[in-house]
């Protein structure tokens, strides 16, 4: 009877998380179970995490020095208060910024929560005026690259200044000019909520490029990618200092010029004013 309980409980005990080798479940899974450990505890030794995960000491430091290679946990020793021991202090670990974008934050919540204060207070005229003062920075930033770039490659030269920042955007040809592409959004839940950032945004294409934009699709709408069109007729006019100066409208039309007859017209009789000829509602009668 004690062998047959004994031989049903051990493939039970198998299961256990962290039972058996520390690969028991992959590599990547024990290396999220460390730094999940972190999150919840805050920075910790090698020996602290060993014995929460139940792991040898030398499997955990293998996990480590991976985690530490990949730039998601950094090393430091600890703080030792009171007499010292002997030996160097135990390092402690903690989490880099890319360590802790693999988990969940409500950073994107904070933001939206903020901006859902400002336009219940102020308006959400006061929501736009923020949209477009964060980009201020932004636009002046590009503007060089953009303004120096040939008059054809400035799209171009956008999509390779949005991409440094992130946006992973390029320029291609498209019917009637080019389209400005970016694949990928850091404000797109906030946006969702928010269209005045894409709005924003698009303004200061227009500025940039010296013509009107047209936005085609947002990833905030739940568009794979954000489009926007830019114009080419655009692309053959530029004033002196690179801006671009044409418009896509239909051309203004010549002036008329006055005929003789016009500048001097001929005189004529005294003529009634509209008032003294204005027919009296009461009587149906004119009145001088």
């Amino acid at each position: 009877m004690e062998n047959a309980r004994t031989s049903e409980e051990a493939p039970r005990r198998a299961t256990v998380p962290g039972a058996g080798t520390p690969e028991h479940d992959g590599h990547e899974g024990t290396r999220h179970r460390v730094t999940r450990s972190i999150v919840e505890h805050g920075p910790s030794t090698a020996a602290d995490l060993a014995e929460r995960l139940e792991l040898t000491p030398a499997g955990v430091r293998r996990h480590l020095d991976a985690l530490l290679a990949e730039g998601v946990l950094v090393a430091g020793e600890q703080r030792v208060y009171g007499r010292r021991g002997r030996g160097r202090p135990a390092k402690l670990f903690a989490l880099t910024d890319a360590g802790r974008s693999g988990f969940h934050q409500e950073y994107d919540e904070l933001a939206a929560e903020a901006l859902s204060f400002v336009a219940e207070r102020l308006g959400t005229e006061a929501v736009a005026t923020f949209a477009r003062e964060r980009l201020t920075a932004r636009e002046e930033r590009y503007r060089p690259s953009v303004e120096s770039a040939p008059t054809g490659e400035r799209a171009r030269a956008l999509a390779e200044a949005l991409s440094a920042d992130g946006y992973a955007a390029s320029a291609r040809p498209a019917p009637g000019g080019e389209q400005l592409c970016q694949h990928h959004c850091p404000v797109a839940h906030v946006a969702e909520r928010f269209p005045q950032l894409c709005e924003a945004e698009a303004e200061v294409f227009a500025r940039l490029l010296g013509t009107h934009v047209q936005r085609l699709a947002t990833i905030a709408h739940g568009d794979g990618v954000c489009t926007t069109h830019v114009p080419a007729v655009q692309a053959e006019t530029a004033g002196p200092t690179g801006r671009r100066t044409g418009s896509s409208g239909p051309p203004a039309a010549p002036p008329v010029s006055k005929t003789s007859e016009d500048q001097n017209p001929p005189r004529r009789g005294p003529s009634r004013s509209r008032e003294s000829t204005a027919a009296d509602p009461a009587s149906g009668r004119t009145t001088s």
